[in-house]
């Protein structure tokens, strides 16, 4: 069975915030049972790291935090949009990008912001998730964590369109369902 229902998480450079989102929803899915269903990819606005694997202070707070992670950068083509029920940026910047490369108004409103799926309602800190890329382990920490959170809520609504074959919400999910966290992770203009 191919999966029905497409994904793709875009950053900058999609060796960051993108292959972390994708590598947690990914578990997520699998998780979830929903593995057959969901396919989920991800992607830069930008080609700078096409074919580069992710940033290694990525891989580590993936590791560390118990998830599985094989990748390889590319940058998010407008003729995706057909393919995809969803498009998941990790900030405004990237939202506003994306919209304007849809070719269509129905593409654009495939394109959300992660965080906008938090349970409960965008966070205090704004509807970002930073750029890790020029900080340290700390902040790579700090990303997995808002992208951990926020993946909850995103869940919640692909399973909703999954299991009712509907599209893919316009809003997003006001459900508060947790998901615990894989492990514990250790205390990006290209991101």
């Amino acid at each position: 069975m191919s999966p029905s229902f497409r994904v793709c998480f875009v950053c900058t450079g999609n060796i960051c915030r993108s292959p972390m989102a994708e590598s947690v929803f990914r578990a997520r899915i699998a998780d979830a049972g929903l593995g057959d269903l969901v396919e989920v990819g991800s992607a830069g606005t930008g080609g700078w790291h096409e074919g580069e694997r992710a940033d290694p202070r990525t891989v580590a707070v993936l590791r560390a935090g118990g998830y599985e992670h094989t990748h390889t950068a590319r940058q998010f083509r407008a003729s995706w949009f057909d393919r995809l029920e969803l498009v998941i940026t990790l900030d405004s910047g990237h939202l506003r990008t994306l919209r304007r490369l849809a070719p269509t108004a129905s593409d654009a409103a495939k394109v959300r912001l992660l965080r906008s799926y938090q349970p409960g309602g965008t966070p205090a800190g704004g509807p970002d998730v930073p750029d890790p890329y020029y900080g340290g382990s700390a902040e790579f920490a700090e990303c997995l964590e808002m992208i951990e959170a926020a993946s909850d809520g995103l869940l919640a609504a692909v399973r909703a369109a999954v299991t009712t074959g509907e599209p893919a919400p316009g809003e997003p999910a006001s459900g508060d369902t947790q998901h615990p966290p894989r492990g514990t992770p250790p205390a990006e203009d290209a991101g």
